[in-house]
């Protein structure tokens, strides 16, 4: 006669005491993406929006504008592209400039602190009109008479 030794069934309280597989897995899938997550954080998160490059200077020829009582301004200015933008329509940037100078009093376009107020009011419409192409504008000449 052989007798043969069967090991001892589990009983429900063996089974409660170590964790199942699927708590295993489920653990293991939460650090890996813990971990994935932190990594694009640190290294391939989007920098966010980055201020535009300088490009290329582009000169456009001198325009004479009517100012109120008979002066007139002579201008002439520079467009900064930004990088990537091979050209420029100038007469988008002649229009805007006698846009925002005509009619003015030749006493204060000749104020240093106005000159400069009418600089950023240009540039303003050269960003809606060139759709941020242009990030500034020179004047390359500015004679009143």
């Amino acid at each position: 006669m052989t007798t043969t030794l069967a090991a001892p069934a589990a009983t429900a309280e063996d089974a409660a005491d170590r964790p199942g597989r699927g708590r295993t897995i489920g653990i293991a899938v939460l650090v890996l993406a813990l971990l994935g997550g932190g990594a694009w954080f640190f290294v391939l998160k989007p920098s966010g929006d980055s201020a535009p490059k300088p490009g290329d200077v582009v000169s456009l020829e001198s325009i004479q504008i009517n100012l109120a009582g008979g002066h007139y301004l002579r201008l002439g200015m520079a467009l900064q592209l930004t990088k990537g933008t091979k050209e420029a329509d100038g007469s988008k940037a002649l229009d805007a400039a006698i846009t925002v100078f005509s009619g003015l009093p030749v006493g204060e376009v000749n104020k240093p602190d106005v000159r400069e107020t009418l600089r950023k009011q240009l540039l303003d419409q050269l960003e809606v009109r060139y759709h941020h192409e242009v990030m500034e504008v020179y004047f390359t000449e500015y004679v009143t008479q």
